[in-house]
């Protein structure tokens, strides 16, 4: 893949072989965006577990000290009261049935995370195959299906993030934006390890955090010590 010269540039800057500490390579991540808009810095973390055996998932979600810098758009599958208390929360869209339909045929996909109750479910699962691939159903695991909606809206809005394995069992997750101070992207950093050390499954054998690798979304890689963690 070619890189242009912005890139070029910012891949200088950065020793491929130095295993970072957090505080430098959170410096040298901010160094190296170069692009016109606020990138994002993303981590991208390879385990050593294999995700094809249930016991060795990874799953959940952490809520980051100093939000993603992005505004997130929730909707919210609710009847009765918490459908008032989902609105009185900040939701942006609150519905049920009615928004099945929409989200089918037209194609309507104007939010970044679902909350649904328990007992909506079974109305959101006939939209697996639409919001599945996208990574959008929600799930116990991350909070996401819940009676207490205002809590789930309040944690989204604040700077939950989600996190699990990839096909490659790597996760990749947001930790902020290059604006953000360097102390405040560090605050991100050590929550999500956290959540990410304590999720470490059982029943896996050998090491567990293979590589840790800072970025912004145009920049180059730069590699953390896995050591500390």
């Amino acid at each position: 893949m070619k890189h242009g010269k912005k890139y070029q540039e910012a891949a200088k800057l950065v020793d491929r072989t130095t295993m970072y500490d957090t505080a430098e390579a959170i410096s040298l991540v901010k160094k190296t965006a170069r692009a016109k808009f606020d990138e994002t810095v993303e981590v991208h973390i390879r385990t050593g577990c294999d995700g094809r055996h249930a016991e060795q998932q990874i799953r959940g979600a952490v809520v980051l000290p100093n939000g993603t810098g992005k505004t997130v758009r929730v909707l919210v599958f609710a009847k009765g009261d918490k459908v008032n208390e989902a609105e009185a929360a900040g939701a942006d869209h609150v519905g049920g049935e009615e928004l099945i339909p929409k989200i089918q045929n037209e194609g309507w996909l104007d939010f970044d995370v679902v909350v649904a109750t328990p007992d909506m479910m079974g109305v959101v699962g006939r939209l697996g195959k639409v919001l599945g691939p996208k990574g959008l159903m929600p799930n116990p695991k991350a909070g996401t299906v819940t009676m207490d909606v205002a809590k789930a809206i309040a944690d989204i809005k604040a700077g939950k993030i989600e996190y699990r394995l990839d096909k490659a069992n790597i996760i990749h997750v947001p930790v902020g934006k290059t604006s953000f101070e360097e102390a405040k992207l560090q605050e991100n950093f050590e929550a999500l390890m956290e959540a990410i050390v304590k999720a470490k499954p059982s029943a896996l054998k050998g090491q567990y955090l293979r590589s840790i690798t800072l970025a912004t979304t145009m920049g180059p890689g730069v590699k953390v010590n896995v050591a500390k963690y």
